[in-house]
């Protein structure tokens, strides 16, 4: 078995583990530098819309053009007064995208544009967005993503409790705000593309977060008839116990959209893919964070302000205390004893490995073989 197998049986195992909980503020203060500094990206540079967004021409020229990137982008913003994009496409074409112009000039940019690449007119292919249409594609993209956000409440809601809906949501909103705002710092288009990037990537992220959720709620089913374990505790446990289960599952995806991005869109220069491929790997990455980081410590947070949490808390830690004042160990140590017995509390609620130490107190209560 592999190191990272075995890493990932002793962490599944409660042997290992890192205490993310108990570290929860550091990633919190993280998470909110990260996002200011979205949020900043955003307001200062904002996003470049591209024409489906925001009305305009997009212009595709004969294959094996001659002209380089720049000289199209100058080409282009000669002809129509506004700033260019231009992408080389992979059979040598350029694609030449000017937003905010009106749809009636496009025929004298085209002539221009023909004039300046020393191609035919006739050659150049046009497609035109009226900025009625661009306005409809971003508010269908709006209500998309409050739709999905909306079910996605409901169902975490419904299937676990409110809790964990609210921290899935301050999770999703977290991974949004931090893939916007990375496409306002690199200045990449948003096109439609990126708006699919964009809703993948949030099933992804809800894909680790159900999987630490799920592990949570087995393991919390009867936590208050156990004295050993804080609500924290668990929580804690439980992303452990999936940790390398999602580090696996992110890195997986991330290969494939990392080839998209850094040697498809950079190195052989396929433009068009960076609007998706950016998306998909700011938003894996992001997703993958805020599971393990954001949405699970939240919902720690969230339990233990309920009574009956705060209760337990106070019990567990007032027989911590007991034991330490007494000797005994203060967290229970695993151990691969077979015949290794636990506490009637204890028994109530499976919340990690079966395995406990050894009891000071076996035996007691068994026949002894003597008579009386």
């Amino acid at each position: 078995m592999s190191k990272l197998g075995n890493l990932g049986a002793r962490l599944h195992r409660g042997e290992v583990g890192y205490d993310f909980v108990g570290n929860r503020k550091i990633w919190y203060g993280i998470s909110i530098l990260i996002t200011i500094t979205a949020i900043l990206g955003l307001t200062v540079r904002g996003l470049n819309m591209g024409i489906e967004f925001q009305g305009g021409a997009a212009f595709t020229t004969p294959k094996h053009m001659s002209a380089s990137v720049s000289q199209a982008e100058q080409y282009a913003q000669d002809a129509s007064g506004h700033d260019a994009v231009v992408q080389k496409l992979g059979d040598g074409s350029l694609r030449i995208q000017i937003a905010g112009i009106d749809t009636d000039k496009s025929d004298s940019i085209k002539t221009k544009l023909a004039k300046d690449l020393n191609v035919s007119s006739e050659s150049i292919a046009a497609d035109l967005v009226g900025p009625s249409w661009g306005d409809q594609i971003a508010n269908k993209a709006w209500e998309g993503l409050a739709i999905f956000m909306v079910l996605v409440v409901i169902y975490l809601a419904i299937a676990f409790e409110w809790r964990m809906a609210l921290a899935a949501l301050v999770a999703l909103i977290h991974d949004i705000t931090i893939t916007i705002g990375i496409y306002a710092l690199v200045g990449f288009e948003v096109t439609p593309g990126t708006v699919i990037g964009l809703l993948t990537i949030l099933g992804y992220s809800l894909y680790d977060t159900v999987v630490v959720f799920d592990s949570l709620k087995e393991q919390t089913k009867d936590i208050t008839k156990q004295t050993r374990w804080t609500y924290s505790d668990i929580a804690n446990r439980s992303i452990n116990g999936t940790l390398v289960r999602s580090i696996n599952t992110t890195v997986v995806a991330l290969l494939p959209v990392a080839a998209l991005l850094f040697i498809g869109g950079g190195f052989l220069g396929a433009g068009v893919l960076n609007d998706i491929s950016l998306s998909l790997f700011v938003g894996l990455a992001a997703g993958a964070y805020s599971s393990i980081f954001i949405a699970t410590p939240l919902v720690a947070d969230l339990k233990e302000a309920e009574p009956q949490m705060k209760a337990l808390k106070k019990r567990v830690l007032a027989k911590r205390a007991q034991a330490a004042a007494q000797g005994e160990p203060v967290e229970p140590e695993v151990t691969d004893g077979p015949d290794d017995d636990y506490d009637d509390e204890d028994a109530a609620a499976v919340v990690g490995p079966r395995t406990q130490p050894a009891s000071r107190n076996r035996g007691r209560g068994r026949p002894s073989g003597k008579r009386r």
